[in-house]
């Protein structure tokens, strides 16, 4: 496809405002690079004027690139979305174009998750150099995932109102800027930037699942988003611990954040290879576009028996007057509830229970080496929790699996009250079925959610989920700031009792998904 001159002026403008950010991050190096002789501190260093002209030169390259991807007719493509219905080929076979977009999702799954990951190795050298004490420094997680659930809401929307390509550029753009996070002298600073990188890498996890559920055929979009999805979260993790072992103690925590400059450009190149959704250029009208991305994957359509060009690109229109289906519509309230009630009760459980369980095991007479080893051999042991998930989801039952891993975690959570009533049980069982559960719940249920919603809402549906994943945390985090952490038992009871509910809301409430045409969806919403 030719580019128009407004293209070409567009590409242009976002390029310069990747250009600028570039710049800007670079110019706070020479902060970073002064403090080498003292081990890399710069806490009571002043600002210097580089930084400023740098931080000036973020901002205004933000906005730039945010302005480059905008498409120039937004009002007229959000009136015609509500009253298209999507009807692009569903069984196409596999290509290499499907297995390099799994690939680099993975990878952009990889840098995404590592972001956030990244804040557990960097609080200690963090409230080392600050002095400040574990409550104060809760502060930093605290923005992140703050930052991550607002994140989640408001790129959901954009994706369904500018585009998954588009979004997912714009979040490789502001993890470049707030790499300049490692270069900053104050604690303030540190906490704003943290919150911007929540923003950023809260937003491209839901957009991904937009994208690749509409990219991938009905018979293999179950496999192919659980195991991206785990492989990318998994990927991510490991490049964090990674990274902290070998960078951290030669330049210092801060390396940690500076690592956004490189791999937010690694992004930025990949997205050459990251197609737009044709489902969502079929709803915008932009059918020249989508039959392109269609091509690239090999799809053809088919009528009575044989093939024809173009015959299921063109939009469908529905009655003008036709319904469009809210989150919270009475159609979909009950499945909203009961991925709502999923995803608080796994963020509280992980970055809450199952990061206060080994300091708890530890007053419980648990030697701090076992108590680690407990935590590493159940992390080992979940390892191929995504595999498993990944074949179960596909070829047995997404709505059961679903609730499998839930019930798990349940029994996980019963076991530590257990626990705590008896110390003489076997933590090891307990801490496994936990890890396990939660990961397959991870590996699920946002796959789960991006499958669920219609076009029209898939991006900011799936973003609500993920921000309810890290809402959980959130409270869990408050909880910890303001001292006011319950006993672990206390916390496994309060938090299962949300996590049984959540059972029965899917077994009553949420649709099987297994194969289901995305088209089917769009239909059953009226739009």
């Amino acid at each position: 496809m030719t580019m128009t001159l407004r293209d070409r002026s567009s590409t242009l403008v976002f390029l310069a405002g990747a250009l600028a950010v570039t710049v800007g991050v670079i110019l706070h190096l020479p902060m970073f690079w002064m403090g080498r002789m003292d081990g890399f501190r710069l806490v009571g260093m002043p600002m210097d004027q580089g930084m400023i002209v740098g931080m000036g030169l973020i901002v205004l390259g933000i906005a730039m690139a945010a302005y480059g991807l905008l498409p120039r007719n937004v009002g007229e493509q959000i009136h015609a979305s509500r009253h298209i219905s999507v009807a692009a080929p569903e069984d196409a076979p596999l290509s290499p174009a499907h297995f390099r977009l799994m690939v680099v999702l993975v990878v952009a799954l990889v840098i995404d998750v590592m972001k956030p990951a990244s804040l557990g190795f960097v609080m200690p050298g963090l409230s080392e150099e600050y002095g400040i004490p574990r409550s104060e420094g809760a502060l930093v997680p605290f923005a992140a995932l703050t930052g991550t659930v607002i994140g989640s809401v408001l790129w959901g929307i954009a994706a369904d109102l500018y585009g998954r390509k588009a979004t997912i550029l714009l979040s490789a753009i502001m993890f470049v800027g707030t790499s300049i996070c490692g270069a900053m002298p104050s604690l303030e600073w540190n906490i704003a930037m943290c919150f911007l990188m929540g923003a950023a890498a809260g937003g491209m996890l839901p957009v991904t699942y937009a994208l690749l559920a509409e990219a991938m055929p009905s018979r293999h979009r179950g496999w192919s988003l659980v195991l991206v999805g785990g492989m990318g979260a998994a990927g991510g993790y490991f490049a964090a611990s990674g990274f902290s072992a070998w960078l951290e103690p030669i330049y210092s925590w801060r390396i940690l954040w500076l690592l956004n400059l490189p791999t937010g450009l690694l992004l930025l190149g990949l997205g050459v290879f990251i197609p737009e959704s044709a489902k969502f250029l079929l709803a915008r009208g932009r059918r020249a576009e989508a039959q392109a991305v269609m091509a690239r994957f090999g799809t053809v359509s088919h009528t009575h028996g044989k093939e024809e060009e173009d015959v299921d690109f063109a939009p469908v229109h529905a009655a003008e007057n036709a319904p469009v289906a809210g989150i919270w519509s009475r159609d979909m309230a009950g499945t909203s509830l009961a991925l709502t009630m999923l995803a608080l009760s796994w963020g509280f459980i992980n970055f809450g229970i199952l990061l206060w369980l080994p300091s708890d095991l530890v007053e419980s007479g648990v030697p701090k080496a076992v108590a680690a080893g407990l935590i590493a051999k159940s992390a080992l042991i979940s390892v191929p929790t995504v595999l498993v998930v990944a074949v179960l989801y596909s070829r047995w039952s997404t709505k059961y699996s679903l609730i499998a891993m839930t019930a798990i975690t349940a029994l996980g959570l019963a076991g530590i009250v257990a626990l705590k009533a008896d110390a003489a049980l076997p933590p090891l069982l307990f801490v496994t079925l936990l890890i396990v559960g939660t990961n397959g719940m991870l590996a699920i249920v946002l796959p789960y959610a991006a499958e669920n919603y219609p076009l029209s809402i898939r991006g900011r549906a799936t973003g609500w989920v993920a921000a309810c994943t890290k809402a959980g945390g959130l409270i869990a985090q408050a909880l910890g700031i303001t001292a006011l952490v319950p006993e672990l038992g206390m916390a496994a009871i309060v938090v299962g009792l949300p996590v049984l509910a959540a059972i029965v809301l899917t077994w009553r409430y949420c649709r099987e998904t297994k194969g289901i045409d995305l088209r089917d969806v769009d239909r059953a919403a009226g739009g």
